[in-house]
């Protein structure tokens, strides 16, 4: 699965062909991809938070709850 975003739409591609759209626009793939999608759903609500620092403390709590989630995380950030 590879999850794909911009400014305008949140996708998720499955290795079978599938595209996919979530209703809210967040995407949690992997093994604590739940725990993390969980957590960006919280973190969502507060004001002033980038879509960065979101990705990031969700990512830290799903390592946190998750054996198999790794806490070393590799963002990467396309501007245009």
């Amino acid at each position: 699965m590879m999850a794909v975003a911009d400014k305008h739409v949140s996708l998720i591609l499955s290795g079978t062909g599938d595209v996919l759209e979530p209703e809210d626009g967040l995407i949690g793939i992997g093994s604590g991809g739940g725990f993390a999608l969980a957590a960006a759903r919280a973190l969502i609500a507060i004001d002033g938070i980038t879509a960065e620092e979101i990705a990031r403390r969700a990512m830290a709590i799903a390592a946190g709850i998750c054996i198999y989630t790794n806490d070393k995380i590799t963002l990467e950030k396309l501007e245009y």
